[in-house]
C-alpha cells in the first residue's frame, strides 16, 4: 500500500521489484486490495513525450481513497487550529457565534414532530447525516438522543461551546430544556441528551382544556 501511496499508478510488477518480491505474490495481495476497496485498477500515467508500446498495456493500480485513508489524516488539528485562531481574533463570543452557526447547519431545518419521541428521532436523523451515529430510546426519565460518535469531540473537549450550542438547538426544537447526561468531549463512551417526559406531558393539553378533561379523553 505505501508503494502504491508514493508511485501509484503501477503495475504488479513494478511494485515486486520494489520490494524484492514475487509478481505473482504481489499480484494476488494487489487482488485482495481490489476486493476490499482499498485499491483500483486504473489507467497508466501518461508522460509527455512517451510513445506507448504495441500490445496489450499491463494493468495499473492505485489507491482508493478508502486506501489512502488508511495512512491516517490529521482533520482533528486542523479544526482545532482553526477554532483557536478564531477564539484570538474575536475571543470567546466569536468561538460560540461559530458552534452556533455550525449546528444551525445541522439541526436549522428540523422540524417538531407529533410528539418529543418523534421530534426526538427527526434531530437524530439529521445528526446522523453529518457523521454522529446516533440513537434515540425511551426511558422513565424521558426521551435519550444517544451519539456514539462525535465527529468533532476533539474540537469540543477544547471549546464547551460546541456542546452548548448543540444542546440550546435540540432545546428550542423540542421546545423544553433538556439535560447533558454524558460527553465524549468529557471522557464517556458516548454523549447522551435527555428530553425530560415532565414537560413534555404538561405542554401537551391545548389551550382550553384542562387537565382533568385531558385524563379523561385518556
Amino acid at each position: 500500500m505505501s508503494v502504491l501511496l508514493k508511485r501509484g499508478p503501477v503495475t504488479a510488477n513494478d511494485i515486486a521489484e520494489a520490494l524484492e518480491l514475487s509478481a505473482a505474490g504481489v499480484r494476488r495481495h494487489v487482488f485482495k486490495l481490489v476486493e476490499e476497496g482499498l485499491a483500483e485498477a486504473c489507467a497508466a500515467r501518461a508522460v509527455a513525450g512517451e510513445e506507448q508500446g504495441r500490445g496489450r498495456p499491463a494493468q495499473h493500480f492505485q489507491l482508493t481513497a478508502a486506501g489512502r485513508e488508511r495512512f491516517g489524516s490529521n482533520y482533528d488539528g486542523l479544526a482545532l487550529d482553526a477554532v483557536e485562531l478564531i477564539q484570538r481574533i474575536g475571543g470567546d463570543d466569536a468561538v460560540r457565534d461559530f458552534a452556533r452557526a455550525r449546528v444551525e447547519k445541522i439541526l436549522g431545518e428540523v422540524e417538531p414532530g407529533a410528539d418529543a419521541e418523534e421530534t426526538a428521532r427527526r434531530v437524530a436523523a439529521a445528526l446522523e447525516a453529518h457523521g454522529y451515529a446516533p440513537s434515540v430510546h425511551r426511558t422513565d426519565a424521558g426521551i435519550q438522543i444517544c451519539q456514539h460518535h462525535c465527529p468533532v469531540s476533539a474540537v469540543a473537549a477544547a471549546h464547551p461551546e460546541f456542546c452548548e450550542a448543540e444542546r440550546e438547538a435540540v432545546a428550542r426544537i423540542v421546545d423544553t430544556h433538556v439535560q447533558p447526561l454524558a460527553l465524549i468531549a468529557d471522557g464517556d463512551g458516548l454523549c447522551t441528551t435527555n428530553i425530560p417526559l415532565t414537560e413534555a406531558r404538561a405542554a401537551a393539553p391545548t389551550a382550553g382544556t384542562s387537565m382533568k378533561g385531558a385524563a379523561d379523553n385518556d
